[in-house]
């Protein structure tokens, strides 16, 4: 265990403009970083390791240290069939999976190059045809709104583009045309969502944006296109890409929602940390902000004890401006002992990439099974480097 002194402020879960985020600038998220000293910065981006270059270089001018992640979702044919919900909370057997501490630069090898790029182009098409769908609406044509999806992919994204972005653009066009008149805006918006009023006031381009998205663009909505199946990798699949990638197959947490309800899959902690790990899964993270105090205290001291590294993250993957320090639900503060189970699984995924770059064995095998007996050795070298980045005057 590292004396208190040693611990560092880490968030190891945030998405950027690579993917979809609530930060107009990959560097928007680490000045945020700064201002509230949070010195361990964790990209995570759907599909996509696009930003890691910028995310290298812009962390070390602001003296902050690096860490190289990705977000998938595969699918679990198992639960999918028992009817299981993982960590989709209205979608059995999908599943969110992340990698901590891929290579650096980032390299897929084949076939997993070419089916990360299949899957991303198949998001890109699902978005492209709701895109379609929402500009057939009757009161799109009657009011003369048209959203160019080639200029949104252009100006809103770095290439990959989701339902957010489509969100985004359609709140944007119509504040343009109708020059910000609230009223004018809130009739369209009641007229569009087939007479339900918003509920937002027009100056909060998020909660709107939300309101969009929801009304509109999920299941039900006039302009929803659902996914289609075959892109769901399956788990074992995603977990190999992650590896190969030199990364840390790592499962995300959903934890209780507002209401204190769990998935199916997350309801009994043992259970699910014993089915994990026979997934060759030993590493999970927690989206901090979602979950009360309660539950990530009995969650996260349990799992380290039980084989599992632990690290923390806010996502930051809606329009919604939060905080880069970690809270519990409600703004609570995280105990000591959380940061420090944060801090120190940080520390080994610092390690694992630092070795995987140079070409050394990592904290967990191509198999996916962790040097266990090691842990507290990785531990300490991520510790040393991340103490010896940050001091680094650039």
């Amino acid at each position: 265990m590292l004396p208190p002194n040693s611990i560092i402020n880490v968030n190891a879960h945030l998405h950027t403009p690579y993917s979809f985020s609530a930060f107009e600038n990959l560097t928007d998220a680490l000045d945020q970083a700064v201002r509230e000293n949070v010195n361990v910065i964790g990209i995570n981006d759907f599909y996509t390791t696009d930003g890691y270059l910028e995310w290298h270089d812009e962390s070390l001018k602001r003296r902050l240290f690096p860490l190289f992640n990705i977000e998938m979702i595969s699918l679990q044919e198992e639960d999918q069939t028992a009817g299981i919900r993982v960590n989709d909370p209205n979608n059995p057997g999908r599943t969110y999976l992340s990698g901590k501490g891929l290579r650096y630069p980032a390299f897929f090898s084949e076939p997993y190059a070419s089916l990360l790029d299949g899957v991303r182009l198949a998001s890109n098409l699902q978005v492209e045809r709701m895109c379609q769908k929402l500009n057939e609406l009757p009161e799109m044509k009657k009011s003369g709104f048209y959203l160019d999806f080639e200029r949104i992919k252009s100006e809103l994204t770095k290439g990959s583009v989701r339902e957010r972005h489509l969100a985004k653009a359609l709140r944007m066009e119509v504040y343009r045309q109708m020059n910000d008149g609230a009223e004018a805006i809130s009739a369209f918006f009641e007229q569009l969502f087939g007479g339900k009023p918003l509920k937002s006031g027009v100056n909060n381009h998020a909660a709107v944006e939300n309101e969009i998205r929801a009304n509109l663009l999920k299941a039900g909505g006039p302009a929803f296109i659902p996914e289609d199946p075959s892109t769901f990798l399956p788990f074992g699949t995603v977990c190999e890409m992650i590896l190969a990638a030199g990364g840390i197959p790592t499962y995300p947490f959903l934890a209780d929602d507002p209401k204190g309800e769990f998935t199916d899959f997350e309801r009994d902690l043992e259970k699910a940390a014993a089915i994990l790990k026979q997934r060759n899964i030993f590493s999970v993270e927690f989206i901090t902000p979602r979950n009360s105090p309660e539950t990530l205290e009995k969650y996260v001291n349990y799992l380290p004890a039980n084989g599992f590294i632990v690290t923390f993250g806010t996502e930051h993957n809606t329009p919604a401006p939060e905080p880069i320090e970690l809270f519990a639900r409600g703004s609570t503060p995280l105990s000591d002992r959380l940061k420090q189970i944060n801090y120190e699984s940080a520390c080994v995924i610092a390690s694992h990439q630092e070795r995987v770059k140079n070409g050394l064995s990592g904290y967990v095998a191509y198999n996916g099974l962790p040097e266990l007996s090691y842990r507290e050795d990785f531990v300490s070298e991520g510790n040393d480097l991340i103490h010896k980045t940050l001091n680094i005057i650039i």
